[in-house]
């Protein structure tokens, strides 16, 4: 079965975020547990996480069906201590997060060595702090997002996240996170059935399709190979219909949360059914 959804709003409190899902007819969603855009957060209240899990229980959304996503001021491969430090520990308090309000999956962008560093150094960096925050927290496994390879961002490229998991211990908590429009920024084509297996296969033969945890369902507004990070709607971008069409009949893409952060989320609940329509029928 494939898990379309959205990232949808937190506004009101978290436990808004499945009826939001469940507004747009999504059969998944993505959220952020806390302001994405500060370092810190109060606790959840036993209420607020309460409701949460009622909501997505009355909802019928399970842990396979819900992604969140950490916040944007994390870099993990921070070149200078503090900063690292702080990062950590900012990235900790997500997980925990998770774990409290029994969220499976926790997405995140690897980092940035910001010129400062080498890019081994800054991937060691990364796996290192993967490890030291799986060590802290149980059950929330850390999914790291493919990216488009904007400015000295790092895993933009298969080989950079297959060594990232290389260096982690814990790799039974360890995941990927594709994003279609971040892959296609990249140099990673999806437009024909062929360069779509192309690409597939490079993923399973560098990292592996058995770490796959979730897609980004992005259309993009960047050209190929740019490594500009700029998201469109389904259909309206470089990438078009087809790739989506092509994730939509592959079993492989099946029961993990399929993920829209296309602009206009006005359109979300419009996307969602365009995506399940370009699932294909066959004749008994």
């Amino acid at each position: 079965m494939k898990y379309v959804g959205a990232h949808v709003s937190t506004a009101g409190g978290v436990g808004n975020a499945p009826l939001n899902a469940a507004a747009i007819g999504g059969k998944a969603f993505a959220l952020f547990t806390k302001n994405q855009r500060q370092w810190q957060a109060k606790a959840l209240s036993s209420e607020e996480i309460e409701t949460f899990r009622t909501n997505c229980l009355r909802r019928e959304y399970g842990p396979a069906q819900i992604l969140a996503h950490d916040s944007y001021l994390i870099n993990l491969g921070h070149p200078e201590p503090e900063t690292l430090a702080k990062s950590r520990a900012a990235f900790l308090m997500e997980m925990r997060r998770c774990s409290t309000l029994g969220i499976r999956f926790l997405n995140f962008h690897p980092g940035s060595h910001l010129r400062l560093s080498s890019e081994e150094d800054a991937l060691a960096r990364i796996a290192e702090s993967i490890d030291i925050t799986l060590a802290e927290t149980e059950g929330v496994t850390a999914v790291i997002e493919n990216t488009a390879g904007q400015g000295s961002n790092l895993g933009y490229r298969f080989e950079q996240l297959a060594r990232i998991m290389e260096l982690v211990r814990a790799r039974d908590r360890v995941g990927i996170c594709l994003d279609t429009a971040h892959s296609f920024a990249a140099g990673y084509d999806l437009r024909t059935p062929e360069a779509f297996d192309r690409t597939l296969t490079a993923f399973d033969r560098i990292v592996g399709f058995r770490y796959l945890r979730g897609v980004h369902l992005n259309d993009s507004k960047a050209e190929f190979g740019s490594r500009v990070d700029r998201h469109a709607p389904i259909g309206r971008g470089k990438l078009g219909l087809e790739p989506f069409r092509l994730i939509m009949n592959d079993a492989r893409f099946d029961g993990i949360p399929l993920i829209l952060e296309t602009p206009e989320s006005e359109r979300w609940a419009e996307e969602i059914r365009l995506l399940y329509a370009l699932i294909e029928t066959t004749s008994p």
